[in-house]
């Protein structure tokens, strides 16, 4: 093992899929106003027709590429040519390596952050933190009781893409160019899937805490209204990406700071 790999190295280090084993998921989601989802959403991309919103903290013991680590996402309702899907806002992770393969590889806006995910009974609670703002805090109780009838719909709604347990996410992959002022090229449209396999899933009421923080602006997503929450445990999947459109970087460059904090 050095800095040059031999071919036999990278083969042994090549997988078809990410695999996530007995991943524990707290998620949440709500209804915020059209026209902020509207304004967050980079073309080609276009708002479903109900303005959703989801989040989640997440814990990943063990995977087949050697990270473990845990993780927060924030995400938008999305379509692309009449496919639904998510559009990643944000996606903290504790682990450098875990941000280094999100970003080069599909593109998701991940930067180092303090996040955690603790359960007691039926009580659970998650939190995200940077730079000492805690910018993100979950907390449901898993009675089966959501804080909207019918929430356990739209859960299923978004977990059901093409039929299946599968979530589709649309992320922008882009770098700025060494010359300055420009993209290295036109950025890209990734269009990728996540396969849930859960062994458990619970719902219930939720309470969400969104301070505002310069650098994770989650609060600028503001909560309409708050639907509930799932927890669950169980296997995912992270599928090979695909690019399905190219943007153009004078459109694209007032949504390309996902990455920075600037």
């Amino acid at each position: 093992m050095g800095f040059v790999k031999s071919y036999e190295e990278i083969a042994k280090a090549y997988r078809e899929t990410g695999e996530f084993y007995d991943a524990e998921m707290l998620a949440v989601v709500w209804e915020t106003k059209p026209e902020i989802v509207a304004r967050l959403l980079p073309p080609p991309l276009k708002p479903s027709s109900r303005p959703l919103a989801l989040a989640f903290v997440a814990n990943y013991p063990r995977t087949n590429f050697g990270v473990t680590y845990l993780e927060a996402a924030l995400f938008l309702r999305a379509e692309l040519n009449g496919e639904a899907g998510v559009y990643c806002l944000s996606m903290p992770v504790t682990n450098d390596m875990a941000m280094a393969g999100g970003r080069e590889v599909y593109g998701y806006p991940k930067k180092i952050a303090r996040i955690e995910l603790n359960r007691n009974g039926q009580d659970v609670e998650g939190w995200a933190e940077r730079h000492g703002v805690r910018f993100f805090e979950i907390r449901a109780k898993l009675t089966g009781k959501f804080n909207v009838e019918g929430a356990q719909n739209t859960f299923s709604e978004i977990l059901s893409g093409n039929g299946e347990s599968v979530v589709v996410a649309y992320n922008f992959k882009h770098f700025p160019a060494p010359e300055g002022g420009a993209f290295d090229y036109h950025p890209r449209l990734i269009r990728e899937e996540v396969e849930f396999r859960p062994s458990s899933i619970e719902g219930g009421e939720a309470e969400i805490v969104m301070k505002p923080s310069d650098f994770d602006p989650w609060a600028e997503v503001e909560v309409v209204k708050l639907l509930g929450a799932i927890h669950t445990k169980g296997n995912n999947s992270m599928q090979k990406g695909k690019v399905v459109a190219e943007a153009d970087p004078a459109e694209f460059a007032p949504y390309a700071f996902l990455k920075w904090d600037m």
